[in-house]
């Protein structure tokens, strides 16, 4: 097994970068989807939400109403700790199963991480990332994701920098063109990633999944 990490600002087309390792026979550990699939209905961790802030961030259908969740987690501080410190540990752990699930073959692991440069993991063979400017982002969350420009400003700046997400990478993808232009760049992102050496049978994970 390779394991590498992808990241990148909202907006940047991490996802289509991702969906093209897909195609190629990497293995994608999503945390944005495993954060979803540890708060399904009956799980747990939706339990355990209701439990400390009210049945008012559960939907009629059952499932959880996460922008009621977002409301009141946000406006506080000490919500917010308290459903990273219900959320961030099931997501890790069901994260950390999906690579180790992996482990003994040779298969390319992309561990798929938003906030990978707020909290990286030691134990990554390699950090990607998907590199846009600034307005870029801003334009494509205005133009494709309904946001309005203020609202899509924040969200940038309340993630790292793009200076800060580029210090350390291994490989940069440049997304700020179009698909034939982002095309080549994955062949060479495959190419790299096929030399890098395979894990050890014995590898493990030496602590606790940091908030993804």
């Amino acid at each position: 097994m390779i394991l590498v990490g992808l990241t990148g600002g909202i907006g940047s087309g991490k996802s289509t970068v991702s969906a093209a390792l897909a195609a190629r026979g990497a293995v994608i550990v999503d945390a944005d989807q495993v954060v979803r699939d540890v708060q399904q209905p009956g799980s747990p961790v939706l339990a355990k939400l209701a439990e400390r802030f009210g049945d008012e961030v559960i939907a009629a259908d059952g499932s959880l109403d996460r922008a009621a969740l977002a409301g009141i987690a946000f406006a506080d501080p000490d919500a917010l700790k308290a459903l990273n410190a219900i959320v961030h540990p099931a997501v890790g752990a069901e994260m950390n199963r999906q690579v180790m699930a992996e482990l003994g073959t040779e298969k390319v692991v992309v561990m798929d991480i938003p906030l990978l440069t707020e909290n990286p993991r030691k134990e990554l063979q390699g950090k990607i990332v998907v590199d846009v400017p600034v307005e870029v982002q801003v334009q494509r969350l205005v133009q494709f994701r309904g946001f309005d420009e203020a609202d899509a400003r924040a969200r940038i700046e309340r993630q790292s920098t793009r200076e800060q997400r580029l210090e350390g990478a291994d490989f940069v993808i440049d997304n700020s063109g179009d698909l034939d232009a982002l095309e080549p760049q994955i062949d060479r992102l495959w190419e790299w990633l096929q030399t890098l050496p395979q894990l050890p049978a014995d590898f493990e994970f030496a602590a606790p999944t940091k908030p993804t």
